[in-house]
């Protein structure tokens, strides 16, 4: 599959919901809005494969660094990261760019938040499709269920808690922690080169590093992640936006076991997996995904 120039993208800096994003934008203005959201570590360079095929398609694809990353801005409170924060974050980009409705796509981080947007205003969502990540409070649910395998899968996300250490580890030596990382979760094809070179000069952001952590510190500390109910905790809702997941089974950070949980939790949904996909599943079937985003958000 041929890669898009990403020399064409617009990059807009865009303000919404107290803070100013940073923001990628390609297609004509007249398309139908297609709003990515990005995960842990990545920034709006991990559309990248899905961007320009959007765009070429008549879509308005609009991909912005999510606060605490790349050149978006990083506000310093943890509790400035929790997810009702991100999901508005997500409807002001909507509204600055004058969209009543659109299509949400969401991968990791991303995702959970596209749950969010999902569950708070689905009046604002047309389509809503969701890579590699269960409804939010389904991972609480998890661990309070003693859900051995997803427990030792998230091992990383106490070990974030910690301060500063993580900090230290991920950035020591050029970023090595935060590329192991990757390249430990991918397959040997998923990342080149050039997109460390990419990911380094993110993660090189002043604050980024903490700012992206602060992500699953916020989730921590309002409960999202708790072991145990916390005190005005979502709960599970009915997501009435016609939904579409699509799965990695690879994923070492996420149990496929969490998928129909979620299903079951949506009025329209279903899920497609790819058994040879890691969680990095729209780098590593790109086209397939490609394929499943075209048809599904042009219906």
């Amino acid at each position: 599959m041929a890669a898009f120039s990403l020399d064409n993208l617009e990059h807009r800096l865009i303000k919404t919901n107290g803070v100013t994003l940073h923001t990628v934008l390609a297609g004509p203005e007249a398309g139908a809005p297609v709003l990515l959201l990005h995960g842990f570590p990545e920034f709006w360079y991990g559309w990248r494969h899905q961007i320009g095929f959007l765009a070429e398609r008549g879509f308005r694809v609009i991909a912005p660094d999510q606060r605490g990353y790349n050149l978006s801005d990083k506000p310093r409170d943890v509790q400035a990261y929790r997810i009702g924060e991100l999901a508005r974050d997500a409807v002001g980009l909507a509204d600055a760019l004058g969209c009543d409705q659109i299509n949400l796509v969401g991968h990791d981080w991303g995702a959970a938040v596209s749950w969010w947007v999902a569950t708070l205003f689905p009046e604002r969502l047309r389509r809503l499709v969701i890579l590699n990540v269960p409804y939010p409070t389904l991972m609480a649910k998890a661990y309070r269920s003693g859900n051995l395998e997803q427990l030792l899968k998230s091992w990383y996300i106490y070990y974030f808690q910690i301060p500063w250490l993580p900090e230290m580890a991920l950035s020591a030596l050029n970023y090595q922690g935060l590329e192991q990382a990757l390249r430990r979760s991918g397959r040997p094809d998923t990342f080149t080169a050039e997109d460390f070179a990419r990911y380094k000069a993110a993660w090189s952001q002043p604050g980024a590093v903490t700012a992206m952590l602060n992500w699953y510190r916020a989730a921590a500390r309002g409960g999202l992640f708790a072991a145990r109910p916390a005190s005005g905790e979502r709960q599970p809702t009915r997501i009435v936006t016609p939904t579409l997941i699509l799965w990695g089974e690879r994923d070492i950070a996420l149990s496929k076991s969490l998928v129909q949980p979620s299903l079951d939790l949506c009025e329209d949904g279903r899920a497609v997996f790819f058994p040879h996909a890691t969680h990095w599943v729209q780098h590593d079937e790109a086209e397939a995904v490609n394929a499943h985003l075209a048809e599904f958000l042009a219906t």
